[in-house]
């Protein structure tokens, strides 16, 4: 360990890694995919009740309404899970927004549901690094703050959301007000590595949807006479592909569509998703992207409608970011953990506070890895590490050694 000062050392000595670990343990066999309202809403009170804890006000807050487009091309609207927030010292002039989500990518049928050791300190199972893992170093590096005597003049907001893993779009509003005014904010996705190397600067991601919509025909007769929108759909993911470059990469994912083989199809979807490496590259995007468009309806004779945008901007390393990641980098060396970070394709809640202008270190989150898959892991004793670290920064934010 490196140089604390006496305050400082109590603070991290305070905290429970054994009662962290239980929290884990009871959450994680809990499924929260995204759509399992009824698993998230059991989580949700299980997170309420355990934030209790600190001072302020817990409150579950409603998901923003959000829609889709079907395979039909109808817009439906999509259920979302309620999101956690609390609230602490809310009149005082400086603040903190700390942010974690409590769904996973395993639906309520998936295979992957249980927690297994893989051997004396790591632990394998859904969500344990993505990220309850997470949940569980907020609460603990919190619990350990409020002991330090800067806590008092400070306040913040915790935010555990429901929706991150598909995109935030129904806490993107919530998340954009609690940001507003705050000095600095942490996120807490594991880690970029699993020797604890954070997310630097991020690239940008966005989902769309194009609704192609041409004319029926039957296939042997007057085929002449339909518009292939199956057709119009495929060319327009060729288009896509043609506009990627360096900073821009566009993957098309899928398109709906069609009927029986004798008939022209009048209707297709098609899916995709953008990742812009910054703000000139999303620009590039938005400028060609209705060029294309034109061209295809033209080309076949077809309309489409463009649903989607831009749900993660891209996220720069700012000055500001800069300052948070040496702080961060200061109170590792402090703890005996080395820090570094590194530039990330993935995306995050952390993208949309830093277009807000709030400075975020967005993987504060245990040590893991093989996130997204059955072979998702946490390493146990990075808990109570990133616990401590955390809690580090925020007393060090505050004022203190």
């Amino acid at each position: 360990m490196g140089t604390l000062a006496a305050t400082e050392a109590a603070l991290v000595e305070g905290i429970d890694a054994a009662a962290m670990l239980q929290q884990v343990e009871a959450w994680c066999p809990i499924n929260t995919g995204t759509r399992n309202l009824a698993g998230l809403a059991q989580q949700a009170a299980l997170l309420a009740d355990a934030f209790a804890a600190l001072p302020g006000d817990v409150r579950l807050a409603p998901p923003a309404p959000v829609e889709a487009i079907a395979a039909d091309g109808r817009a439906v609207e999509i259920g979302h899970g309620a999101h956690v927030v609390l609230s602490v010292r809310p009149e005082a002039g400086r603040r903190y927004l700390l942010t974690g989500h409590m769904d996973t990518v395993y639906p309520a049928d998936h295979p992957f549901q249980s927690l297994t050791w893989l051997d004396a300190e790591t632990l394998g199972g859904p969500g344990t690094a993505d990220m309850k893992g997470g949940i569980a170093v907020i609460l603990a590096a919190l619990k350990a703050f409020e002991a330090s005597p800067q806590a008092a003049s400070v306040g913040y907001d915790v935010l555990i959301n429901s929706d991150e893993e598909t995109g935030s779009l129904a806490s993107a509003p919530l998340i954009a007000e609690l940001a507003r005014a705050k000095a600095a904010a942490l996120t807490y996705e594991p880690s970029a590595l699993p020797d604890g190397t954070l997310a630097g600067a991020r690239g940008g991601s966005g989902n769309y949807s194009a609704i192609v919509t041409g004319r029926s025909a039957h296939a042997g007769r007057n085929p002449q006479d339909g518009r292939n929108a199956v057709v119009a759909a495929a060319d327009l993911a060729l288009g896509l592909k043609a506009l990627q470059g360096d900073g821009l990469a566009i993957n098309p994912a899928r398109i709906d569509g069609g009927s029986a083989n004798n008939v022209v199809p009048d209707h297709a979807v098609l899916r995709f998703n953008i990742r812009p490496r910054s703000e000139a590259d999303a620009a590039r995007f938005t400028a060609a992207i209705g060029t294309l468009l034109r061209e295809v309806e033209l080309a076949h004779e077809v309309s489409i409608h463009l649903h989607g945008g831009i749900s993660r901007p891209p996220k720069p390393l700012t000055p500001e970011a800069e300052r948070l990641f040496d702080l961060v980098r200061r109170c590792g060396a402090a703890l005996g953990q080395p820090i570094r970070w590194q530039s990330s394709g993935g995306v995050c809640d952390g993208n949309n506070i830093a277009a807000l202008g709030v400075p975020v270190v967005d993987t504060m989150g245990v040590r893991g890895g093989a996130i997204h898959s059955p072979s998702e892991y946490m390493i146990v004793p990075s808990l109570a590490e990133r616990a401590a670290l955390s809690a580090l920064v925020l007393h060090r934010l505050s004022g203190g050694e």
